[in-house]
């Protein structure tokens, strides 16, 4: 207690006497565990003090790398440059003002140059070998940048092979072109977008057809189709694609058309198409044979005269003289005088009559894509009635309302009989819905980064605690523990005390002499001596009830004096 009521200065200076007493060699080991103790203290709190580092840009060329890290030393900006993957890491709280600042000096550029490469002066002199190179690597420049605007592609790079004319028809090389995508992480490419980019850079060059096109991933995998096979795989794949369209636009109808009459949710619908991807081209000559029609009809009557009977004689005048007859406009009045009349001969007459048949030619040309069979499923659920005791209840719905539906479904996908079509409508209870409660999914909190650094400074502060309680205070313990027995032992009524302690061990002092001896030293030390005599006084109360303790004790006081 008397050295607790110690002021520091008496503490301190104690302590320092203490530590001069010491031995060299356990001076440096007290002074290196106080030295170490600081040291892995303010370790500590400055490992837990200082920023989070996190990567400025994720990939960047050596080139632009430079040019950053130029920037942000300029704008006073603390970075860290990784040493394995070369990433440029600034603070979490100066990545924005990092970013805007570099973006203000229009860094990181883009690793392809566009058509700003024709803005630059080549001077005179320039050869048509050199612009023709220049306008090319402007184009590859252009199209890279068009096709790393895709969501899935982080960088592009193009390369165009123009194509070399010549007179000689087969000796003509035709352009061709190669894309080398860098996709991002755990992201592809669909058939659809590789077709896309192929076209895109297909018809951003002239001369330059599709098939030779071809376009490989940064894992060097051709991700363009090349082959029959490759083909007919894309074909399937597109006849697939094709079907699935069709069965659902069938069973959105259906769906469309039922859902006001039982509700959204109790009825499922199910198409199944059949489709004929055939290609057929085919030209027709058809004859209708009922149909007939005159085009041309050629009639000829012949007469010959009978040689026997006709006019003979010497020719002459004489004999060249008209028949008689009647007067000019009379008419005979039968067919029979006339023929009586008429000069004897043979007559034949022939008719030529040509007909058309009706003809048409047809040249057709079916397009694939048609229906063949349409098989229908309709599961409507059960409806719910309020029976007598005033329960809800789920009945099966009739008949007559089963064919009603029916015949709406068949209206809805224009059933035919010809093709085989197929519909079937039931009636079944559906299971009731399990209502998920949905609980907005928030980010866990220790996966944020104010909670790592949290609990990195947290633990900091731990690990330094525990480094002050087990280091630094029993040192310092054990440094101030001499500074407060030193003095206590150096005051002038240690012999007293321990001439005490012997007269009482032998027996020779009496209570009365000693509390005589006590009380003259406490009237000759005067007030300031009351707390050491009541020290003494339990002193002797402990050698009187325990001597063999005391003994020990003395024993112990003498070993380190000793030391």
């Amino acid at each position: 207690m008397a050295a607790a009521q110690q002021s520091l200065p008496a503490v301190v200076s104690g302590g320092i006497k203490d530590f001069g007493s010491m031995p060299a060699g356990r001076q440096l080991a007290l002074i290196g565990m106080l030295a170490g103790a600081v040291a892995a203290v303010a370790g500590i709190l400055i490992w837990a003090l200082s920023p989070t580092y996190v990567p400025l840009y994720t990939s960047l060329e050596q080139d632009e790398a430079a040019e950053v890290v130029t920037a942000l030393d300029g704008a006073g900006i603390r970075y860290r440059v990784d040493s394995g993957t070369g990433q440029i890491k600034v603070p979490r709280a100066d990545v924005g003002e990092a970013r805007l600042h570099l973006a203000g000096e229009g860094l990181p550029r883009s690793g392809d140059v566009g058509f700003e490469l024709l803005q630059e002066d080549t001077g005179i002199g320039t050869s048509r070998m050199m612009e023709s190179a220049r306008h090319r690597r402007a184009m590859e420049g252009e199209l890279g940048r068009t096709v790393s605007s895709l969501d899935a592609v982080e960088r592009a790079r193009v390369h165009l092979a123009e194509g070399e004319d010549s007179v000689f028809v087969r000796e003509r090389t035709p352009a061709s072109a190669s894309v080398t995508v860098h996709l991002r992480g755990g992201r592809s490419l669909s058939e659809s977008q590789v077709r896309a980019i192929v076209h895109m850079v297909a018809s951003s060059t002239s001369d330059l057809s599709p098939e030779n096109v071809t376009v490989v991933d940064q894992r060097g995998r051709l991700l363009t189709e090349d082959g029959a096979d490759d083909r007919g795989m894309r074909q399937s794949g597109d006849r697939l694609s094709f079907t699935s369209q069709v069965e659902r636009r069938y069973a959105e109808a259906i769906r469309d058309l039922l859902a006001p009459l039982v509700g959204s949710d109790h009825v499922r619908v199910q198409v199944s198409a059949d489709i004929d991807f055939s290609e057929i081209e085919r030209t027709e000559e058809l004859y209708d044979p009922d149909t007939i029609a005159l085009r041309s009809e050629q009639v000829s009557d012949d007469l010959r005269p009978d040689m026997g009977e006709g006019p003979m004689g010497v020719p002459g005048a004489l004999t060249n003289q008209p028949p008689a007859g009647g007067a000019v406009g009379e008419e005979q009045e039968n067919g029979e005088e006339n023929a009586e009349d008429a000069p004897a001969g043979q007559r034949s007459s022939s008719a030529t009559r040509n007909f058309e048949v009706d003809r048409r030619f047809a040249h057709i040309r079916e397009m694939p894509g048609g229906v063949e069979r349409l098989s229908t499923a309709v599961v409507v659920d059960f409806r719910e009635e309020v029976g007598e005791d005033g329960e809800v209840q789920r009945v099966a719905r009739d008949a007559e309302e089963i064919e009603r539906l029916e015949n709406l479904v068949r209206q809805a996908v224009g059933f035919s009989e010809d093709r085989g079509d197929s519909i079937n409508v039931v009636s079944a209870p559906f299971e009731a819905p399990v209502e998920d409660e949905m609980v907005e999914e928030e980010r866990p909190f220790w996966t944020q980064g104010w909670f790592m650094d949290l609990a990195r400074l947290v633990g900091a502060l731990l690990l330094a605690l525990i480094v002050l309680l087990t280091v630094v205070r029993p040192a310092l313990k054990h440094l101030m523990s001499g500074s407060g027995a030193r003095p206590s032992q150096q005051e002038p009524d240690e012999g007293e005390e321990s001439l005490a302690l012997t007269d009482q061990s032998t027996g020779a002092g009496a209570a009365g002499g000693a509390a005589g001896e006590g009380s003259a030293v406490a009237a000759l030390g005067g007030p300031e001596q009351d707390q050491q005599e009541m020290d003494l006084e339990a002193v002797r109360g402990m050698v009187k009830e325990d001597p063999k303790r005391v003994a020990q004790v003395m024993k112990t006081w003498l070993n380190e004096d000793g030391r």
